[in-house]
């Protein structure tokens, strides 16, 4: 499968946006989802997942309440929306599938997209 993100940008503190991952492949539901983002000097850290069929999500601490995975089997897409944004969620955040169980470690993602860069400013 093919991964591609967009929907970054430079938002405020406070501010919202929505990222978008489009897939392609017709096995696009068979594959667990999950973002991760790296920050300049730092090591690429997992941020959430969605099951299959989208029932189950998983946040980490830092994001939980504030960002929301998704994902449309239908249209090939995955979203994270992110609101409450604080000037340490800026990073190039990535999109990535598994064709294995959910997982917080990134090389249990078999797939990457390109990545999309979050800009907060304070």
């Amino acid at each position: 499968v093919q991964l591609q993100a967009s929907g970054g940008g430079l938002v405020q503190v406070g501010g919202s946006l929505r990222l978008s991952c489009a897939a392609s492949g017709r096995t696009f539901s068979t594959y667990v989802l999950g973002w991760f983002r790296q920050a300049p000097g730092k090591e690429r850290e997992y941020v959430a997942a969605i099951s299959r069929t989208g029932g189950n999500t998983f946040y980490a601490d830092s994001v939980k309440g504030r960002f929301t995975i998704s994902r449309d089997n239908a249209k090939n897409m995955v979203y994270l929306l992110l609101n409450s944004l604080k000037p340490e969620d800026t990073a190039v955040y990535y999109c990535a599938a598994s064709a294995s169980a959910w997982s917080v470690r990134a090389y249990d993602y078999h797939y990457w997209g390109q990545g999309t860069l979050v800009t907060v400013s304070s």
